[in-house]
């Protein structure tokens, strides 16, 4: 990538291995035109791809995304290629990662140190394995790693975000005031409290939402949520006077909607967690850090700080397709969701999508009976995987 970008004319600024928020931050405060982070993010090494970012720290709208995939297909940048002296050239910043520490160091309150607290971390094998317990120990914290021997392959590897339970086994077994389970490109994070119970994005973004009301910090008294926020949320913000809206899934929609309606916190059930006056994006250490200085400031243990509100029960399934064939385009499939929607009788939800990342399906079902949302699960599961399903899946 280095040296396509070279071959036009581009200035490189090799960083090494940083997350993906870190890169965002970068991007903005060394004035560059633009951030690429090569990244599996969440996924297995194999489905590495690439983030990019505007000269402002944000992510490309989908439209440009687009342009740029078609200009790779095209001749129309044939002419615009330079030679001799005016091919790009490439260096590496060696503080890159110092640069991110301080940073993120910054966003924690001076006031405050982490000075007596243990904190196991996973970082999953990713970008944060140096930066992430560096800013936990620089703060105070006795640190347990975890996830932190990345060898190219194993990002992402039966650790992190994805597997919070092996950061809350952590917990219970060092007798740790909590846990933080990172994804393999650290823009998504998800807790354990000191009991070893594992807390999504849906409850730091309870929990931080509630707290900034009382402190009067958030924005508009709103939050941003998903299509997949947790109902039990939506109705205890309610109850304390906080809207919620919801987005399309994907940090990208949630921190469009942010801007757009000049807000300043955001989030999804799977931790991408935006502050937006902190950061550009999800921020995995950024988030827990928020957290972190909510836990000193309170002096209340986790358990009890996430206890905002009351889950409605939830099923996620996931259905492996051969095509992603626009569900609207399936009229036996969309005479079922009518029909469990009826069911339903708006005491809970459904929705359906195509995964971005892989050649998945997601369902989500909530409603007031979990065993009556288990069969409804299957049963579109059983639809999906007749019509559109990978064989042998």
């Amino acid at each position: 990538m280095a040296a396509g970008l070279c071959s036009m004319g581009v200035h490189v600024l090799h960083v090494g291995p940083m997350p993906t928020p870190g890169l965002a931050f970068l991007t903005a405060d060394m004035r560059c035109d633009a951030g690429a982070m090569i990244s599996a993010s969440h996924n297995a090494f194999e489905d590495n791809g690439v983030k990019f970012f505007s000269r402002d720290g944000f992510k490309l709208p989908d439209a440009v995304e687009s342009k740029i995939e078609s200009l790779m297909y095209s001749e129309e940048l044939a002419a615009c290629r330079p030679v001799g002296a005016e091919v790009g050239r490439a260096h590496r910043i060696d503080d890159a990662a110092g640069r991110y520490i301080v940073f993120l160091k910054k966003t924690f309150p001076k006031e405050l140190a982490l000075d007596g607290l243990r904190i196991a971390i996973d970082c999953a094998h990713g970008a944060a394995y140096k930066v992430a317990p560096t800013v936990l120990e620089e703060l105070g914290a006795e640190v347990i790693p975890l996830g932190a021997a990345p060898n190219g392959t194993n990002i992402n590897e039966e650790c992190g975000a994805l597997h919070p339970e092996v950061v809350a086994e952590s917990v219970v077994r060092y007798r740790a005031d909590l846990g933080i389970a990172l994804d393999g490109d650290a823009d998504r994070v998800i807790l354990a409290d000191e009991r070893g119970e594992i807390v999504d994005g849906d409850g730091v973004i309870g929990m931080c939402a509630l707290q900034m009301l009382r402190d009067g910090t958030l924005a508009r008294d709103t939050v941003v949520g998903t299509v997949m926020t947790n109902l039990g949320l939506e109705l205890a913000l309610k109850r304390a006077g906080i809207q919620l809206l919801r987005t399309e899934v994907g940090d990208r929609y949630v921190v469009k909607a942010m801007l757009r309606e000049k807000l300043n916190l955001g989030g999804e059930p799977s931790g991408h967690i935006v502050f937006l006056d902190h950061n550009t994006t999800g921020d995995g250490m950024l988030t827990a850090l928020q957290v972190l200085a909510l836990l000193r400031r309170r002096e209340r243990p986790l358990s009890e700080l996430v206890d905002v509100f009351e889950r409605v029960p939830q099923v996620l399934r996931m259905v492996r397709v051969r095509e992603k064939t626009p569900l609207e385009e399936l009229p036996e499939f969309q005479a079922m969701l009518k029909r469990i929607e009826r069911d339903l009788k708006g005491r809970g939800r459904i929705h359906v999508r195509y995964s971005g990342t892989e050649p998945v399906a997601r369902v989500m079902l909530e409603g007031e009976d979990q065993s009556r949302i288990d069969e409804l699960a299957d049963e579109v599961c059983a639809q999906l995987q007749a019509t559109i399903g990978q064989e042998g899946a």
